[in-house]
């Protein structure tokens, strides 16, 4: 197969994977394998740790083992085949949940690749960016501003971009009031989003401690759940347009519902595996709706780049180097905010 390559390249390279169901990643030593057309060979900067990584060992999706999983990656270009036309050797890019599309079923005929039915999913049905190096399909790349830390970049490729995508593509305007529940990986950017697109923030958590960090990131309003009914305390706001569900906690989410007014979303964005119990009648009343928003596009990705940019929104990381990955996934739900591992380090 024709390719460019930039450097001289490895015979293997590291990487760290799961090999079996219920295990801990293992390192691995990987051939090199030069890229098809329509893929391109990154060498890896960063790559964030999700809580959906946790999909390889649980096998909460039928997931292929051994697997190399990440999906929040940064990296530069270092081979691609004489057919690219896009991507170039050196250039700063990244990738995220959709690794690529079949455009041939009827959901990628209508333009909607998201959906394909057919969907590559970086991490899960190709390797990911546990690993010094990576394949990306070139339909599923993202372009990387190389003024960006990649280790700040890498995040908003998955939480970022379903923060910022699914807010900018629901029935809300300024300065409806947005809530955010939950201030974590996703929480902490979700806030930040609202805020610098003109909404009014209420910050949802059940840590008093939390409060002084959520008026800091753009929150006007923060309310301690562990000390009030929460839903009482947005009703008494007037209701909210949208409530953004950033961490996973079925039961509390469920509660929030009647915290909404006439026309309000739930905007459900973190994968909770247990079921949430709705009453219809609500629903009904004011014409709620439940909702869920799958990331984005690389266009989408690279939109939300540009606005994290503009406004200085902050992705804050731990870093950790590719041998402690193992430690980085164990990290996934208790790093402030985002677990990050950069291979070089």
């Amino acid at each position: 197969m024709p390719v460019r390559v930039q450097t001289k390249f490895p015979a293997t390279y590291t990487a760290y994977a799961f090999l079996e169901p219920g295990g801990k990643l293992q390192k691995i030593t990987v051939p090199w394998h030069y890229p098809k057309t329509g893929e391109i060979v990154i060498k890896v900067l960063a790559c964030g740790v999700c809580g959906t990584d946790e999909i390889c060992p649980s096998q909460v999706m039928p997931v292929s083992l051994p697997r190399v999983p990440g999906h929040e990656v940064v990296g530069d270009v270092v081979a691609v085949s004489t057919h690219e036309q896009l991507w170039k050797l050196g250039q700063r890019v990244g990738a995220g949940w959709h690794g690529g599309h079949c455009s041939i079923c009827p959901r990628c005929r209508a333009g909607d690749y998201l959906t394909c039915e057919n969907q590559d999913i970086t991490g899960a049905m190709r390797d990911g960016g546990y690993a010094e190096y990576m394949t990306l399909r070139s339909e599923a790349v993202v372009a990387v501003p190389r003024d960006m830390d990649p280790a700040e970049a890498a995040p908003l490729l998955c939480a970022g971009i379903t923060t910022f995508n699914a807010l900018r593509n629901m029935n809300v305007t300024p300065p409806d009031y947005v809530a955010v529940q939950g201030i974590g990986g996703l929480g902490h950017l979700a806030i930040q989003f609202a805020s610098a697109m003109g909404f009014r923030v209420v910050a949802l958590s059940s840590d008093a401690g939390k409060e002084a960090l959520a008026r800091s990131l753009g929150a006007d309003e923060f309310i301690d759940g562990s000390k009030v009914d929460a839903t009482a305390a947005l009703q008494a706001l007037g209701g909210v347009k949208v409530i953004m569900s950033t961490a996973p906690n079925a039961v509390a989410t469920e509660r929030l519902l009647d915290a909404l007014c006439v026309d309000g979303t739930l905007l459900v964005l973190a994968v909770e595996p247990e079921p949430m119990r709705i009453a219809p009648l609500a629903l009904l009343l004011k014409r709620l709706s439940i909702r869920g928003w799958p990331c984005g596009s690389p266009k989408d990705a690279e939109d939300c780049l540009a606005f994290v940019q503009a406004k200085g929104i902050k992705c804050m990381v731990e870093r950790f180097p590719l041998h402690m990955a193992q430690e980085a996934f164990d990290r996934r739900e208790t790093a402030r905010f985002r677990a990050v591992i950069v291979p070089s380090a």
